[in-house]
């Protein structure tokens, strides 16, 4: 079995898609079935397209952008769907992970219905989803075991997750919040805001500026 880990985070490294990939590469089976793509950018050639056509199984991790899908992964996903349908590609399955700064998972519904309608309309077979909140907090628990403290429902939700995949199972979509009092999450957010703007020469009360578009 073919399993493609695609990331589609527009960061070049250290992002928090990258982090899930690895947490749920550890829970698959190991060997040579396993292909790593990093879409970062609009670019994608025929040898990428290639690669993922002949997976059973594409896994897509990336951030929540607007309620939606990063711009360049969308770019690429628009290429695949017109790969798939020419070389007449089906059966490959299609799961999602979503990761966003918001608290409740629930918040990344709408990116996954997108990447489920995508799928659908590639004539691929949509698998599940996996809505992941706190995704700003992976980052500072990376010495946390996976299914412990904070990451106890991220930990289950990768095994379930994991067992749909190498079953080639569909299931419904899986919600997750970290296991961390909500308050105490918006209280470190607000922390590593402060701490940004006064390494960029700034002031606390500059954080309530707002933009205003002039019109004449």
């Amino acid at each position: 079995m073919r399993i493609a880990l695609v990331n589609g985070s527009p960061k070049s490294g250290r992002s928090a898609s990258e982090g899930i990939l690895n947490s749920l590469k550890n829970l698959l089976p190991e060997g040579d079935g396993i292909e790593e793509m990093h879409l970062r950018t609009h670019h994608m050639g025929e040898e990428e397209l290639e690669r993922l056509a002949g997976c059973d199984a594409l896994v897509f991790a990336f951030p929540l952008y607007v309620d939606g899908v990063p711009s360049q992964l969308l770019s690429c996903m628009v290429k695949m769907e017109a790969f798939f349908k020419e070389r007449s590609v089906n059966g490959i399955m299609v799961y999602a992970m979503v990761n966003s700064g918001f608290y409740e998972g629930k918040q990344n519904e709408n990116a996954i219905d997108h990447v489920k309608n995508w799928a659908l309309k590639s004539n691929l077979s949509w698998g599940t989803g996996l809505g992941i909140g706190g995704g700003g907090m992976l980052a500072s628990t990376t010495n946390v075991p996976d299914g412990q403290g904070p990451k106890k429902n991220y930990g289950e939700a990768m095994k379930v997750l994991a067992g749909r995949i190498v079953a080639g199972e569909t299931g419904e979509s899986l919600f997750i919040s970290p296991n961390f009092p909500r308050f105490a999450y918006k209280l470190g957010a607000e922390m590593g805001w402060r701490q940004q703007i006064k390494a960029n020469g700034m002031k606390r009360k500059d954080l309530d500026k707002r933009i205003l578009s002039l019109t004449r």
